[in-house]
């Protein structure tokens, strides 16, 4: 994190951060090796993936991996967490909503929606479909976690339903109920879910960018 960037994000969760960014890495390379061990080229007639690929830290590795296992002509389709094309990395304000995002989701760095459509054609995938919506979406994907909404379906998500939800955990966590630090892990949830709410209001970040892509009958050349 650059030193003239102001950031309301402490230098402990900026370390915790890259710890679990490593962590993450390693895990992945592991996962992978043992996925390519186990699943035979060309095995599965199609394949989906649900807010689920945004988590590998090597996008284009993934999308290979899902390629390599599919049949010539099969169809890969999913929904990817993304920046949208208003998010501006150099923007102090966004940068700061997308660190929330991350951190609290389990999230390596941010891909754009273009950035994604661009992986998947390196790894070699025909782009059938490939669309934000979000923004043609009935309601806002991030109502839900909204504060500011109130209604009694939403309760735990508004300002007083975290403090309630804080205060519970708070004495849980005394009296040895809750293991030590859940309060913590509370209490960074909450702030994904306002960074979620904040880039959605923003218009920088999106759950919704749909693909639908096709494996090549003939590899190309």
């Amino acid at each position: 994190m650059p030193d003239h960037t102001k950031q309301t994000i402490t230098h402990a969760h900026t370390q915790q951060t890259a710890r679990r960014r490593h962590k993450t890495h390693k895990t992945q390379k592991h996962t992978n090796t043992k996925q390519r061990k186990q699943k035979k080229d060309n095995a599965f007639d199609a394949v989906y993936a649900i807010e689920a690929t945004c988590h590998a830290p090597d996008q284009v590795g993934c999308y290979r991996e899902v390629l390599r296992v599919l049949k010539p002509g099969a169809c890969f389709a999913g929904y990817e967490w993304c920046g949208t094309a208003k998010y501006d990395r150099a923007d102090p304000a966004h940068k700061k909503v997308i660190a929330e995002i991350e951190l609290g989701n389990g999230l390596p760095d941010t891909r754009t929606c273009d950035e994604t459509r661009r992986a998947l054609e390196l790894a070699g995938f025909e782009v059938v479909e490939a669309e934000d919506l979000a923004p043609t979406a009935d309601i806002p994907w991030y109502d839900p976690v909204d504060p500011d909404v109130r209604r009694l379906s939403n309760f735990r998500t508004t300002r007083v339903g975290r403090a309630v939800t804080n205060v519970l955990v708070r004495g849980l966590e005394a009296v040895g109920v809750a293991p030590k630090g859940t309060l913590q892990v509370s209490s960074m949830l909450g702030r994904a879910a306002d960074g979620l709410v904040a880039g959605g209001k923003l218009g920088i970040y999106t759950p919704m960018y749909y693909f639908l892509v096709r494996k090549p009958l003939a590899a190309k050349k």
